[in-house]
């Protein structure tokens, strides 16, 4: 609970002073973390041809994170942003109770983490896993300390410096209407991708599995019952209804393999195109219910699940000690005719692993949503450079998983049905014909060891993360049950995604209504329900018509659809990143420009390359153009090129890759715009040094809060004197007067 004082206040003393040196103490413990890193990086970089335990890459990770969040973070949030606690922020200036409300950092931090933490974590690094095990890794951990978690401090903090506003908005307001224009345009049509390749992966992992469909149907009714209890039935009583809530889940999972084998478990068998139309209802239902009655409750135990089976698999890796089975750079890194997705390491490595490292997404989470509720200006540290480290945590431990399995049976679940065949015969023919000596039988035993009927060209990602958590799993607590956890697994990255996609459709609902607002008023108004419908059924309709060109897509949807969502996710960072940078110019930083400028620089070369070779490459497995015109021609010569089975498949080939290949040039052409007129005003700030910016004036503040995760003891003394004056009846703001 938050409390006031009638003085500014700096939220537990000023901040830290430059300079200042580190106790004795201090140093002996950072240095000895340093060396643990230095000394895991080392053997990751070096070790080949031998054993490898997956433990030097956790702990190469999580080493680094705590340097960078130790040091790094604080060098941005004090020295370049220059956070100040005794300025208030929008959540206390505006607090409304509905958008501007002052929140708890543990309780904000949460909240940030279940909304940014999507697919991107958990699927990136499987997918990218065909390039070996260093790639990715190296990636991941410096791409968040340099970049991502850049990206989503910043934003932040500028956002909440402006009441809260969103990136399009501030890109209008700050660099000019045409480049507005130009991101708004991008900012939507990007998240209609974004969230049909999400459904995609929510598709391919519930496909032909009962226990699957059946557990994640019944978290729906779980979470609106926890909605009723919060709101109606127990008001308050949060942990309550988490036992109740976390309880009917394990019950939901045990219950699914009860299931399996009945009539029900038939009628729950769902092909991918049933699965399209239930995940389009269900993203229309979502975005129209209130968001207390299932969306509040579907984060909340998101959440729970997402930290709490993170932190297991990290606690699992310890007992058991699995060993990588993948190389450190694999064949396909350079040849680049992975089956996974075609592609060289450089630029696809890096759009393959997108959230884990830099994701534009999070900017629209980290600017319009967020800041409204953050108490304290220091308090963007934590949330926002600590939430995104927490998720690329996320993704190192989806790589491990991806790394740890054997190599045969990952290519085989990864690969498009046209090459493996779809048996486990031709599945293991193909997969000897990559190098690797995996048979029928082992891919038979892989398939009932998790009680589904095959693993076979299960694409997307998240099954073969499933399999990965649930060897580390049963290996760690008694070599068994790994059926259980597989479909634990499953829900656990299905509740993971559905978190991102029911959110997403709602803020597609909101931008929508926004935009259309402009031309007719009372489109825009939030509560009008007619309006509120007819924005949610064009957005899902948008998403779900690319979602079902996805599962219908001959080629395999997520072999097509992940590039062109990972640059286009790529892209949308780009566009935040010129943001942070323009404004860092525009308010006389120029000397720290480079925080965001180098991050958006390698953004911009790793985009753009990708998106010309996707659009203009002469080999059809990576250019989309290239990939139409093979397949045009064969089929005006009356051929049919596998893994098209008839003309029909045909022509939905030249159909998908011509539509890729528009929408990547118009992404990449849409966000050269806004950079191009980014650069100018940068120009003509640097010439005036320093240019008028949309920053709201300073108020002080009257808020007592601490600024970290666990306060520190000045800053429980700040809190235990304010306490002291309010209960001594001094400090009560004009609000608790009135």
């Amino acid at each position: 609970m938050s409390t006031t004082v009638s003085r500014p206040d700096t939220g537990g003393g000023p901040p830290p002073r430059a300079g200042r040196r580190l106790p004795l103490k201090s140093v002996l413990v950072w240095t000895a973390v340093a060396v643990v890193g230095a000394v895991c990086w080392g053997v990751l970089a070096i070790a080949r041809g031998e054993t490898i335990s997956a433990l030097w890459l956790l702990f190469a990770a999580l080493c680094s994170y705590a340097i960078a969040y130790r040091f790094y973070s604080r060098f941005i949030t004090y020295r370049v942003l220059r956070a100040d606690d005794a300025r208030a922020t929008p959540a206390e200036r505006l607090q409304n109770g509905v958008d501007f409300d002052v929140t708890d950092r543990r309780v904000l931090f949460g909240h940030h983490f279940a909304a940014i933490a999507g697919a991107g974590p958990l699927v990136g690094p499987v997918l990218a896993a065909q390039m070996g095990y260093l790639p990715g890794t190296i990636w991941i951990v410096v791409g968040v300390i340099f970049a991502g978690a850049v990206q989503d401090l910043v934003v932040m903090f500028f956002s909440m410096r402006r009441n809260g506003k969103s990136l399009g908005q501030m890109i209008r307001e700050e660099i000019g209407v045409v480049g507005g224009v130009a991101a708004l345009i991008a900012v939507f049509a990007i998240m209609i991708i974004i969230l049909a390749v999400l459904a995609l992966i929510v598709v391919n992992a519930l496909a032909e599995s009962p226990w699957g469909v059946f557990s994640i149907g019944l978290t729906i009714p779980i979470a609106l019952f926890m909605g009723v209890y919060l709101r109606r039935l127990r008001p308050g009583r949060v942990l309550e209804a988490t036992g109740i809530g976390v309880a009917l889940l394990l019950l939901a999972i045990v219950a699914g393999g009860w299931i399996e084998d009945t009539a029900l478990g038939d009628t729950l068998t769902l092909s991918r195109e049933w699965l399209v139309l239930a995940l389009v209802v269900y993203g229309f239902v979502a975005s129209v219910l209130p968001v207390w009655l299932l969306l509040t409750p579907r984060d909340y135990l998101s959440t729970f699940m997402k930290i709490g089976v993170i932190v297991l698999l990290a606690i699992s890796l310890v007992i058991a000690r699995p060993v990588l089975q993948a190389d450190a750079v694999s064949d396909f890194a350079v040849a680049g005719t992975g089956p996974v997705f075609a592609g060289s390491l450089f630029p696809f490595v890096f759009i393959t692993i997108a959230c884990g490292a830099l994701s534009g997404f999070h900017a629209l989470i980290s600017s319009g949503t967020t800041p409204k509720m953050v108490a304290k200006e220091s308090q963007v540290r934590l949330i926002g450079y600590g939430g995104m480290l927490m998720e690329s945590f996320v993704a190192i431990s989806a790589l491990i998983a991806a790394v740890v399995i054997d190599q045969g049976l990952y290519f085989a679940m990864n690969s498009p049905a046209g090459a493996t065949g779809g048996t486990v015969e031709s599945a293991a023919t193909y997969v000897q014909g990559l190098g690797f000596d995996t048979t029928a039988q082992d891919l038979a035993a892989a398939s009932a060891a998790v009680q589904e009927d095959t693993l076979i060209s299960r694409t997307g990602g998240a099954p073969a993360l499933a399999v990965g958590l649930a060897q580390v799993f049963s290996q760690a607590f008694g070599g068994g049950g790994q059926a259980f956890w597989y479909h634990f697994a499953i829900m656990f990255e299905a509740l993971f995604i559905l978190t991102a996609v029911d959110a997403g459709t709602r803020v597609g609902r909101f931008m929508l209504q926004d935009t259309i607002g402009n031309v007719w008023k009372k489109f825009g108004d939030l509560s009008w329900r007619p309006g509120n419908v007819i924005a949610s059924a064009v957005v899902v309709g948008l998403w779900g018509s690319v979602l079902y060109i996805g599962v219908t897509d001959p080629l395999g949807g997520v072999n097509q659809l992940f590039p062109l969502f990972g640059i286009a996710n790529q892209l949308l960072a780009a566009i935040a990143l010129t943001l942070c940078t323009v404004l860092l110019v525009k308010h006389g930083k120029l000397r720290y420009a480079w925080v965001p400028g180098i991050p958006l620089v390698w953004d911009l070369v790793v985009t753009m390359t990708a998106s010309w070779q996707k659009v203009f490459s002469g080999d059809p497995r990576v250019g989309y153009f290239t990939q139409a015109g093979v397949y045009r021609d064969a089929r005006d010569a009356g051929e049919v090129l596998a893994p098209a089975a008839d003309e029909g498949q045909m022509d939905q080939i030249v159909f998908n890759s011509t539509l890729n290949g528009v929408l990547q040039a118009v992404f990449a052409l849409l966000t050269l715009v806004v950079v191009v007129h980014a650069a100018v005003v940068i120009a003509k700030a640097i010439r005036n040094r320093g240019l008028p910016t949309t920053e709201e004036p300073a108020v002080p503040s009257r808020l007592v809060e601490p600024a970290g995760l666990f306060a520190t003891p000045e800053e429980k003394r700040a809190i235990a004197e304010h306490e002291r004056l309010v209960g001594a009846g001094a400090g009560r703001s004009e609000a608790e007067e009135k």
